[in-house]
């Protein structure tokens, strides 16, 4: 299948244009200006129900709509690309909104690290043990997701953007941590360069000299939006080789998959490229957001994570969608949450309940709620760190005041009276003084 990109500029050249109306039209034209937007063939033709719009869940994922900018912003793109205004005032103009959008959730540039009076911002190095990497060559995606979190990369928001070429600074950086066991190549989609430019990252993290580096782990959606990278791209078979020279090093390979829907799963390239990957050795765990308008339902959980056990993958992760972008289009109150995560859970067999969630991405660390309960005769969430800035922390339960209504962990009050969570005299990035100094140093 020959690759065909869609954006903004060109998206009337789809062939299922006359099964949008002209206000949706309008809609993607407007968000598009203000969120990326980018889709493609195999999504159009293969994944989305255009007998179903919008409310087919691949479209929804993939297409801008009204709804995902507040009136207010809407109105004034609106009006901006009417006006007839010089370009460089729209542009700066809808930078003001892009800003009012918390373009950088839960502090991300407080876990770029500082190497030899230099920051490095193709790096974050939030927890002891992990790494993460943003290739230059990689900070694109083969489809944009509406609800990205790290929408900011593809916007041309330079001073917002983590990425990083020389891979030269990132193994002296490696070298100089010997307590890192996990390097995460993220992006944008790693998987969008090509396999020699991957191959001058990964391959020399395979001699003796980073005995300590034991997992690598490649966050992609190119599974979901073009499994054709791993059957017929020119350079396939060059990508599943280095996958094989991870395993044949000593080395696990984890391929962190995005799955947002069971429909992603079910055509015959996903399911030939999911047989290729796991032939090189590589396991593949799958991740996604709770997302309200796409899979916001116990059924359509439990469905997808049968679906991956039968493939061969490993349920990681339910994650709360972070507090940015077109949030409230997606948000799901964590109580909610925490119920269909619950009822999945309950009706997938023990094999699949390797998945950890509710779980949010948030300052301090990766929380997870664990339920709802009543102590000393005040409702509660009752909460844990999966992963912390100070890694004593991790798994030690602590509680918030209940609310019905609350989407997100800034907004969580200490229950019982508490002025304070226990962690926040830690003087956490955000809270006091310490910057990016990491709390395991």
């Amino acid at each position: 299948m020959n690759y065909k990109s869609y954006t903004r500029h060109n998206f009337t050249e789809l062939p299922q244009i006359s099964n949008l109306s002209s206000e949706q039209i309008e809609a993607i034209r407007v968000v598009g200006n203000v969120l990326p937007f980018k889709s493609n063939n195999y999504v159009v033709e293969q994944l989305i129900d255009w007998n179903n719009i919008p409310d087919d869940p691949i479209f929804t994922l993939t297409f801008p709509r009204k709804e995902m900018l507040s009136k207010q912003h809407y109105d004034k793109v609106t009006n901006l690309l009417q006006s007839g205004a010089d370009p460089r005032v729209v542009k700066n103009e809808i930078n003001k909104i892009r800003l009012k959008l918390n373009p950088n959730p839960a502090g991300q540039e407080s876990n770029i690290p500082l190497f030899e009076g230099e920051k490095l911002h193709g790096i974050q190095h939030k927890y002891r043990e992990t790494v993460l990497f943003f290739p230059s060559q990689g900070q694109t995606c083969h489809a944009y997701c509406t609800f990205c979190f790290r929408w900011p990369q593809f916007t041309g928001m330079s001073e917002l953007k983590f990425a990083m070429k020389e891979a030269a600074l990132l193994h002296k950086y490696l070298l100089k941590h010997p307590k890192v066991s996990d390097v995460l190549f993220t992006g944008g989609d790693p998987l969008t360069a090509n396999a020699r430019i991957l191959s001058a990252y990964i391959e020399p993290l395979l001699s003796k000299e980073f005995s300590h580096i034991q997992n690598i782990r490649v966050g992609s959606k190119s599974l979901a939006y073009w499994p054709y990278r791993f059957l017929t791209d020119k350079d396939a078979d060059d990508l599943l080789f280095l996958f094989e020279k991870v395993s044949r090093a000593g080395k696990h390979l984890a391929f962190q998959a995005h799955f947002n829907h069971p429909d992603e799963l079910m055509t015959d390239a996903v399911r030939r490229a999911i047989e290729r990957i796991r032939n090189t050795g590589t396991q593949i765990r799958t991740q996604s957001p709770l997302l309200r308008n796409i899979n916001d339902n116990p059924e359509t959980w439990s469905k997808m994570w049968k679906e991956q056990v039968r493939l061969g993958l490993v349920p990681y992760y339910m994650f709360v969608a972070r507090d940015t972008g077109s949030k409230a289009f997606f948000e799901v109150p964590l109580a909610r949450a925490w119920n269909i995560f619950r009822k999945a859970y309950t009706n997938v067999s023990g094999i699949a309940r390797t998945v950890r969630g509710p779980s949010m991405s948030c300052g301090p660390g990766k929380v997870q709620v664990l339920g709802v309960a009543e102590v000393k005769g005040e409702k509660v969430f009752v909460l844990r760190f999966l992963q912390c800035r100070n890694p004593h922390l991790v798994d030690v339960p602590f509680f918030a005041k209940y609310s019905a209504s609350v989407t997100w962990f800034d907004d969580l009050k200490p229950a019982f009276g508490e002025k304070e969570f226990f962690f926040e005299e830690e003087k956490l990035p955000g809270k006091g003084d310490r910057g990016s100094t990491f709390l395991w140093e």
